[in-house]
């Protein structure tokens, strides 16, 4: 009786969370402050600044929760549903045990942890990136080959090995979960199985969350049409025959740019 409550409260509150990562964004990005989504300034003017300025050390530590915060809520609303199918898949497995909920959300804060991982990477990487076009006037004044060259490197990235190997991990939930949950240590290892399972998440579609840095952040069209395509290539039954399709039209959008600048 309880595992069947259990089945039917899940959903609910899996959705409910998704659902309110994706209301907050729409709150955020229509806000007087939606312009930090787009990696905005923090220290440059408003109360944000102020804020900044007011805090010890603030203009280091604080923009940096800030930006947390903003990436965490993209994981959520735009990651967690395309890994619905491990949620069910270890719901499964551990259907019997009364400590299945804490369980479920160790796997889930592990598969976060992991986003929250790369992104870490990803915001230091952006951040050289910008202070590396600063100084050179020539890409300053061309800020299209960046997005050029993030459009290429997406589509190419979909036709690569790795894609292929981190994908199908991502499809056979039900087999992962039996290849690495062990139980003899129950919350270490539901932490550690939603690591490794985001770490798989990412070798899937790193090159496709990197597009929001050029897309802009704050984008909520580009994160659903995104989020929908990850979805699909991970979920769907045709989904693999979605990858092609989706690396040539990225490939042809970094044509379409270059040819919009040169032409």
């Amino acid at each position: 009786m309880a595992a069947r409550a259990h089945r039917r409260v899940f959903p609910l509150v899996f959705a409910s969370l998704v659902a309110l990562a994706w209301a907050a964004l729409w709150a955020w990005s229509s806000s007087p402050y939606g312009r930090y989504l787009d990696h905005g300034d923090w220290t440059e003017s408003g109360p944000a600044a102020a804020l900044c300025r007011a805090l010890p050390g603030g203009a280091v530590w604080l923009p940096a929760v800030f930006d947390a915060a903003a990436w965490t809520l993209m994981i959520l609303a735009m990651m967690l549903p395309t890994t619905l199918s491990l949620f069910n898949a270890f719901a499964r497995v551990v259907a019997g045990r009364p400590d299945r909920a804490r369980l479920l959300a160790l796997v889930a804060l592990g598969y976060v942890t992991a986003w929250s991982g790369f992104g870490l990477l990803a915001h230091a990487l952006h951040a050289l990136l910008l202070a590396g076009v600063a100084h050179v006037p020539a890409l300053a004044w061309r800020g299209w080959l960046i997005g050029a060259a993030g459009f290429a490197l997406a589509g190419a990235f979909q036709f690569s090995a790795l894609k292929t190997r981190c994908l199908e991990r991502c499809r056979t939930p039900l087999s992962f979960v039996i290849s690495h949950w062990r139980g003899r240590a129950p919350q270490r290892h539901a932490f550690a199985l939603g690591g490794r399972h985001g770490l798989f998440c990412v070798g899937c579609c790193w090159a496709l969350m990197l597009l929001m840095f050029v897309v802009g952040a704050g984008s909520l069209g580009w994160m659903l049409a995104l989020a929908a395509a990850m979805a699909i290539e991970k979920n769907a039954a045709w989904g693999r025959r979605v990858t092609a399709p989706l690396g040539f039209a990225l490939l042809g959008g970094a044509v379409l740019i270059a040819a919009g600048h040169l032409l």
